[in-house]
């Protein structure tokens, strides 16, 4: 096996790990949304559960669809990401803080 198989393989493990790991986050991030009162959203000043709801399912339907496409959505998969990223970062803590009351 010469130099260029192997960084070939190795380059197909960092993205597959990385698909892991955002597929993860993605359908963590859904399961948390659906779970949440529909009124938490909009007391945070947010976008609404159903729109969360429906960003993050089709983020999850995106990266899934990479999967069996062999990874030909980069763009889709980067905005799939991002939206994850924003709920988990933005939203989640706030819709947490809201349900639970502050922490001290």
């Amino acid at each position: 096996m010469d130099g260029v198989n192997i960084a070939h393989g190795f380059t197909q493990l960092i993205v597959l790990v990385i698909w892991l790991g955002a597929l993860g986050a993605t359908i963590f991030a859904l399961i948390h949304a659906v779970r949440q009162r529909a009124d938490a959203f909009t007391a945070v000043d947010k976008l609404t559960k159903p729109i969360w709801s429906g960003i993050l399912t089709a983020a999850t339907l995106v990266l899934v669809a990479m999967l069996f496409l062999g990874f030909s959505l980069p763009f889709l998969g980067l905005f799939a990401i991002i939206a994850t990223g924003i709920y988990l970062a933005d939203v989640r803590p706030k819709v947490d803080e809201i349900q639970r009351g502050p922490r001290w």
